[in-house]
């Protein structure tokens, strides 16, 4: 029973400390990062701006840090229109990398089901 341990534990280092050998499913899944990691960037920081540019507007508009009520409108406005777009943005961005690197994940995907 401990050497069942042992050689477990043996197995687990080896693994652990053997180069990797990189498959090509660990490459479409790169090529997937590659296509959506930039389009949620960009949306998650269109999207904390345009919140905070709301909430500014809000705080002014009701009189919390100011009393700029029209003013607090239009930066409100503008905040719900950053935000808004945000959503077009993150799908025309997503689609051009769809487009570029679809070529090479469909490839990718017929080698690795037709294996």
């Amino acid at each position: 029973m401990l050497q069942e341990k042992e050689k477990s534990y043996a197995e687990d280092l080896m693994r652990e400390y053997s180069p990797e050998k990189k498959t090509d499913l660990d490459t479409l899944r790169a090529l997937d990062r590659k296509v959506k990691q930039p389009a949620q960037i960009v949306a998650y920081t269109l999207g904390i701006i345009g919140a905070l540019v709301l909430g500014v507007g809000m705080c002014l508009a009701m009189k919390v840090i100011g009393e700029l009520m029209p003013l607090g409108i239009v930066i409100g406005v503008v905040g719900i229109a950053i935000v808004v777009a945000n959503y077009f943005i993150y799908k025309a961005i997503l689609k051009k990398r769809r487009e570029k690197y679809s070529d090479e994940i469909v490839r990718l995907s017929n080698k690795i089901l037709n294996d």
